[in-house]
């Protein structure tokens, strides 16, 4: 069995949690989870790497169990969300690692990939995003109105995205078997983005995501000058971040490994043994 320890660090004033495995001398792999989870969306697959490899899993800030200060005391953005990991894998020495990217990870890592490259031995995306292939048209309509025009109008139905049955399809949507799907992942997540406050801090985040799209050429040059191997284990069922943006990286990077699994956003609830494979084998 591999022991997980839970820990904080403060970065920049801000305490941030994270789940870490392993040995600290062998090669490290970074897990950085999405929209609305933290690092509870790794319980599973953690042990499944940690006896191979040293394994960490931070909450971002305003996500598990990492300060979530309001949006007065914090200008919420997904430079700031690079700049606190940054500090954290600093802090904790690691100098080169391997990326999992989920969702809002893959914009985080995107980005420290971009600033270090020297730094990202391999990248792994789950169903995290970086072509304009895989936004799906009709869950991206509302919040690219609310991108143009930011406004109690076209926030409303950006907001809905933090309701329970909002997050329930996260996890459910696209799934053969739903059973396969612990109820308390929708329960957790809801409960911690319902903190008073934290309402805001996500449609903050909702926000700036534009600027993740405004930098996929950015993102795009990294992977052509870098060939960073790269695994793109996706949810093909995804009707957030669709398939096509997990085929869009070979255009880039021609030697990526990509597949694509009967499951859908949280790949992990219905598929954790089999993307644990696929993750051992690549990075082996």
């Amino acid at each position: 069995m591999t022991s997980i320890h839970y820990r904080t660090a403060i970065v920049d004033g801000h305490s941030l949690f994270y789940r870490e495995a392993g040995d600290q001398d062998a090669p490290t792999v970074v897990l950085l989870h999405g929209f609305p989870t933290s690092s509870y969306m790794f319980r599973d697959l953690i042990p499944l790497l940690g006896d191979r490899y040293h394994v960490i899993a931070p909450d971002m800030l305003g996500f598990g169990h990492s300060d979530a200060p309001s949006v007065e005391e914090f200008e919420y953005g997904f430079d700031a969300l690079a700049d606190l990991t940054d500090g954290l894998l600093e802090q904790l020495g690691v100098e080169r690692a391997a990326l999992y990217v989920q969702d809002y990870g893959a914009p985080v890592g995107w980005r420290l990939a971009v600033r270090g490259p020297e730094r990202v031995t391999a990248i792994i995306t789950q169903n995290g995003n970086a072509y304009a292939e895989g936004l799906v048209p009709e869950f991206w309509a509302p919040v690219r109105a609310y991108w143009a025009d930011p406004n109690p109008e076209t926030a409303a139905p950006v907001r809905a995205a933090l309701s329970l049955e909002a997050i329930r399809w996260q996890y459910t949507h696209g799934v053969p078997d739903v059973s396969l799907v612990s109820p308390d992942t929708w329960a957790h997540d809801h409960a911690l983005v319902s903190r008073p406050g934290n309402d805001e801090v996500q449609m903050r985040l909702f926000l700036d995501y534009r600027t993740n799209v405004e930098l996929y050429p950015k993102f795009h040059e990294y992977f052509r000058t870098s060939q960073v191997p790269l695994l793109a284990v996706w949810g093909a069922n995804d009707e957030i971040f669709g398939p096509d943006g997990a085929r869009a990286f070979l255009r880039d990077l021609p030697n990526a490994e990509v597949h694509l699994l009967d499951g859908g956003h949280f790949l992990l609830e219905s598929h954790v043994d089999e993307v644990a494979a696929r993750i051992r084998g690549f990075l082996g």
